[in-house]
């Protein structure tokens, strides 16, 4: 018998592929939890049947997520990783030898300690000294921590459930206000394809709190629609106009290059931004 997974992107489509194993599953407080080990993907992490990470593609979203923002900053120290319990923004983070200390603030546990499990090759750096886990509420630890992080990376899932809230502009005054004097952020704002209207949302709503916002592109494909967008909001320093030195970094698919190139949208793109403002 066949086993097939399947991923209601939309509505009306899904993303499928064959699964050699069930590795676990679990309903935990907030979310069901599934590892699954995929022909096409390798182990692959779900909530509530919502692909999350996966071992083929997972460096196109981490590096992305976490080295355009941290070389944004010339000196980040402090980091925020809010969502991302499988630890891939955090073993990014950590390969920038400024950062003194990282915090993950993630909602669920479970998520966490399943991913050491499972998925060490995303997770390793959670045991890093530099690394503090806190398990909690992460709108309520940014609203505890006013004016301490230099980052703050959103590594949210979905805008349902769990981290709607993590989509709202009084949240994004709250980063506001957990950000040092020239602090910035990051978070991954759904598919162009998809979720145009969110990303416009988001757009004019992060705007009208930071100074300098941008948008920018990568792809993964177990992602709906391939093409992923992030916004940055930054007090002061521009995405676009940086220095980068990657030499001695361990990357697959963040270089210099493709840094500036992230922020060249498509005009389609551009429309979806400018309908926001």
């Amino acid at each position: 018998m066949e086993l097939w997974f399947t991923e209601k992107q939309t509505p009306e489509l899904g993303i499928t592929c064959k699964v050699k194993d069930v590795l676990h599953t679990e309903k935990s407080q907030y979310q069901q939890i599934a590892v699954l080990d995929t022909y096409q993907f390798g182990r692959l992490l779900a909530l509530d049947g919502i692909i999350q990470t996966t071992i083929c593609d997972e460096f196109v979203y981490h590096e992305m997520i976490a080295h355009v923002p941290l070389f944004t900053h010339p000196n980040p120290k402090r980091v925020l990783v809010i969502g991302g319990g499988d630890g891939g923004a955090i073993r990014e983070v950590l390969k920038h030898k400024s950062v003194e200390a990282a915090y993950l603030a993630e909602i669920d546990g479970r998520v966490v300690e399943v991913s050491k499990q499972y998925l060490p090759e995303i997770s390793c750096a959670l045991d890093d000294p530099r690394c503090h886990v806190e398990i909690g509420d992460g709108i309520k630890f940014v609203q505890e921590h006013k004016g301490e992080f230099d980052v703050i990376i959103v590594d949210s899932t979905d805008p349902i459930g769990p981290a709607v809230g993590l989509f709202h502009q009084e949240f994004y005054r709250s980063l506001y206000d957990a950000l040092s004097d020239n602090g910035l952020f990051v978070a991954q704002t759904e598919s162009p394809f998809y979720n145009a209207g969110l990303i416009s949302d988001i757009y004019r709503s992060i705007s009208e709190v930071f100074p300098i916002t941008r948008l920018y592109l990568a792809h993964v494909p177990t992602y709906p629609g391939g093409m992923w967008s992030f916004t940055i909001g930054s007090k002061s320093y521009d995405p676009i106009d940086v220095r980068i030195d990657v030499k001695g970094m361990d990357m697959c698919y963040y270089t210099p290059e493709l840094h500036k190139a992230a922020f060249v949208l498509p005009e389609f793109v551009k429309n979806i931004i400018k309908g926001g403002l």
